[in-house]
């Protein structure tokens, strides 16, 4: 028998030593359905040889539910994933698909049919998804910085139990991933956290410490790929604690088919977390299918936290917990003489709003480090009103009539003196040039400009920052002294690149100018 391997679409990347588990029938498509998929279902046991728990390129079948069963999209390698709902949501138009390939054809038989390829029909299912219908459902919050991910340095302090998964793995970046082959000792391998089946008094419950203190405004439970062992309920508590306060809860190691100590518990109960404030009440959750597996809980009104406690009733499996916010930290009283990246993350920066982030969210910009890979930045679809045939100016700036925009609030107003603007990882679609315009707007300003969706008006207060500046691919662009255009204090910037592409961060070093209005804090809840 020959096996092939279909080169899939170009927005699809995977693995080659996994072509055996992508598509495997007779080149005449003669169909043998035992021996073919026989042949099949071997090939992709060896998935746990070739993927490691942290690659999200793999295809999973669900065969324990052929009717929900879902096939694991292989990602792009520049598809945004520190905003992980919105590839979740992408692909979920994908996965609510039961496809023939995972259907009984008849009672008894679960063969696929001739010539099935679950990753040619997951690709033609890609181009049909419901962007428009996404937009309007999606709460709000979600615009914010998820600030408990472990790329931020959030950590899981305590935990009861982690036997069959452990609760770190709530504060991954990458989306949760399934392997229908995986085991441990302990039993099923689940991307998430994941306790025994309680067989004790009391119930499961966690202490996660936030990598950047500040503003939550609301929680993603995302229960993704746990269908029958799922958490029925949860509820959140937070608490704002001082460094002092924090009793030694180090967990190391890797804590599958693991329960907490009486040393630890003892550490823990020094907390008293069980009566630290209601973020959410106890509220059921939705099973981890593709439909359901994303549960949504704003917090009314906001609260400042450094640590939260997630507590699951009785027991079971939730994949992820992304607290979405904006960062908030303690600014010296008058100003200082070391320069501050004004926009980043950890200083409270937040993106506002922004033209297009078809494959990555603008927030992506102000992370911290240097981006990991493109998934790790911000980039557009190519535009569609380019030229046919392109012409540049006598700078080398290609003259396009669009662009795309992408607006931040600063952490705390100030001048910016220093510009970088990194295309790290953007080789073959970095921006052919960029333009940053800035203005200071008071918290009434802001709520208006947000009313109109950030739209240009007669009047505006925009002044350019950085005039156009041609960029290259895969590079640091540094721009200070007589390459800015205004030393004023601003409070907010409009990175604009034309005509389209990639950025992996955007830096705005600079001295804080007046403290940041707690009013411009509250705005951000009418979003």
């Amino acid at each position: 028998m020959d096996f092939t391997y279909e080169k899939p679409n170009r927005n699809i990347s995977a693995p080659s030593s996994l072509h055996l588990s992508w598509h495997c029938c007779k080149k005449d498509s003669s169909y043998q359905g035992s021996t073919c998929w026989s042949r099949s279902r071997t090939a992709a046991r060896t998935l746990r040889a070739t993927v490691t728990s942290r690659e999200a390129t793999t295809v999973a079948i669900h065969t324990q539910q052929p009717e929900r069963a879902d096939v694991t999209v292989p990602e792009r390698s520049d598809l945004s994933v520190t905003d992980c709902q919105h590839r979740d949501s992408e692909y979920s138009a994908v996965r609510d698909q039961t496809h023939s390939c995972n259907r009984p054809g008849r009672a008894g038989n679960s063969e696929p049919p001739a010539g099935c390829n679950p990753l040619r029909v997951t690709a033609e299912n890609m181009a049909t998804r419901p962007a428009e219908k996404r937009a309007t459902s999606q709460p709000v919050f979600l615009q914010f910085n998820n600030l408990a991910c472990e790329t931020v340095g959030g950590k899981v302090i305590f935990a009861t139990d982690e036997w069959f998964a452990p609760a770190q793995n709530l504060l991954k970046k990458e989306p949760p991933a399934f392997i229908a082959a995986a085991f441990t000792e302990f039993g099923k391998w689940m991307d998430g956290w994941e306790t025994r089946r309680k067989r004790i008094p009391g119930h499961d419950w966690c202490l996660i410490q936030l990598g950047i203190p500040g503003v939550v405004h609301g929680f993603d439970v995302d229960t993704s790929f746990f269908t029958g062992n799922y958490a029925p309920s949860v509820s959140i508590q937070g608490a704002c604690l001082r460094p002092d306060e924090i009793p030694a809860l180090t967990p190391e190691g890797d804590r599958t088919g693991l329960a907490a100590s009486k040393q630890e518990f003892e550490a823990a109960a020094q907390l008293h977390s069980e009566s630290w404030e209601e973020l959410v009440p106890v509220t059921e959750l939705k099973p981890g299918y593709s439909d359901s597996c994303h549960n949504y809980f704003p917090v009314t009104p906001p609260r400042r936290v450094t640590h939260l406690r997630l507590n699951m009733y009785p027991d079971g499996g939730i994949a992820r917990l992304r607290a979405y916010g904006i960062g908030q930290r303690e600014w010296a009283a008058g100003p200082g003489s070391d320069q501050v990246d004004l926009v980043a993350l950890a200083n409270g920066g937040v993106c506002l709003g922004y033209s297009d982030a078809h494959f990555g969210h603008p927030r992506n910009m102000i992370g911290s480090g240097r981006a990991a890979n493109m998934a790790d930045g911000w980039e557009t679809a190519r535009r569609l009103d380019r030229p046919k045939v392109l012409q540049a100016d006598e700078k080398g700036i290609l003259q396009v009539p669009g662009s795309e925009w992408a607006l931040f609030r600063l952490g705390h107003p100030g001048v910016i003196s220093s510009i970088e603007i990194d295309t790290n990882h953007f080789k073959g679609n970095f921006p052919d040039s960029c333009k940053i315009e800035a203005c200071a707007l008071a918290p009434e300003e802001e709520e208006q400009h947000l009313t109109r969706r950030w739209a240009d008006t007669e009047g505006s207060k925009w002044r350019i920052l950085l005039p156009p500046q041609k960029l290259r691919p895969h590079h640091r662009h540094l721009f200070s002294g007589e390459a800015l255009e205004l030393a004023e204090a601003v409070t907010h910037v409009r990175l604009v690149i034309a005509p389209d592409g990639g950025i992996s961060r955007l830096r705005l070093w600079g001295h804080p100018n007046a403290p940041p209005s707690s009013d411009a804090l509250k705005l951000t809840s009418k979003l």
